[in-house]
């Protein structure tokens, strides 16, 4: 088994810091404790409350928050939580016992359409990933399996998965109407077959510098943003990042030009080559950001899409 390796992140709320692993550690599940008795159904969480100062456990996807209690500072034992972390997870002990069903819960997936006419999202009633991920090519999509596989599909240019659904942007060589029921199809038994969606290696890739489009979207940790920034990045997920994504799409912060006063976003899924982007930007964030900033933010531009 090899060694698992962990970074260590704070967060905005100083109790709270992140031990991030670099593989999965749930199928795109989150589990929260708050005792040790909670955490019955995970061993790797009953240890942790073994520690007097753990007051909360929360595993996500590829994470293990701990809230402290106030009796001592993240800086003089978070060095050594994360090894023991880092050892638990190294030795192939379970992390989560899943809870064993009866009756198999059918899985539903339905198309929707998107703001841009190449991009169709299909919404399965179950989540898929922990952050947004895009693929412009099969090349780009060898550690995503489901991505990889609707690639064999002539029609498919690129593929968008993020939270519970999936983006699919075509060539114009079909229409939907003659394509989405087979695709639509095709995500639903791979999901239902239990097969595997992303492997751990994109989270390594995450890691490294990359393009964009390559892995998950690179994500500011608002606790390290400052100023202008920071207000930035607040109005984007809590005003513009659900509607995005309810058309199947992605809105990231990039860069702030004080100078200019000019916002670089990145957008993906749908967003990005969608007609509409450019209107959406203009009419929509940059009036938003002008407004709420009251004209410290001047102009709004994608670099990619």
């Amino acid at each position: 088994m090899s060694q698992s390796n962990i970074t260590v992140e704070p967060t905005s709320n100083e109790n709270i810091v992140k031990f991030v692993a670099n593989s999965f550690l749930t199928q795109a599940k989150s589990y929260e404790f708050h005792n040790i008795d909670e955490a019955k159904s995970s061993p790797l969480a009953q240890e942790l409350f073994y520690l007097p100062f753990v007051k909360t456990v929360y595993i996500s996807q590829n994470f293990i928050a701990i809230e402290k209690y106030n009796i001592v500072e993240w800086g003089d034992v978070q060095e050594e939580v994360a090894v023991s972390i880092s050892d638990y997870l190294s030795s192939g002990k379970t992390i989560v016992k899943e809870a064993e069903t009866s009756k198999r819960v059918p899985v539903t997936v339905y198309a929707e359409s998107t703001p841009n006419p190449g991009v169709m999202k299909f919404v399965a009633n179950k989540p898929l990933a922990d952050g947004t991920f895009e693929f412009k090519n099969i090349d780009e999509a060898l550690d995503a399996p489901l991505a990889s596989s609707l690639f064999s599909f002539p029609f498919v240019k690129e593929v968008f998965i993020s939270t519970n659904y999936v983006s699919v942007m075509k060539y114009n060589v079909a229409e939907w109407q003659d394509i989405s029921m087979e695709i639509r199809e095709f995500i639903r038994k791979y999901i239902e077959e239990g097969k595997t969606i992303l492997n751990d290696e994109i989270l390594l890739k995450k890691k490294k510098p990359t393009e964009a489009s390559t892995s998950e979207t690179k994500k500011m940790d608002i606790s390290g943003a400052s100023g202008i920034d920071k207000e930035i990045i607040d109005i984007l997920d809590e005003y513009i990042k659900p509607a995005v994504a309810s058309d199947g799409g992605h809105i990231a912060f990039d860069s702030f030009d004080e100078e200019t006063k000019t916002v670089r976003v990145i957008l993906q899924g749908a967003c990005s080559g969608c007609p509409s982007s450019t209107i959406t930007l203009k009419n929509g964030i940059e009036t938003m950001l002008r407004e709420m900033l009251n004209g410290r933010v001047a102009n709004v531009e994608a670099i990619n899409g």
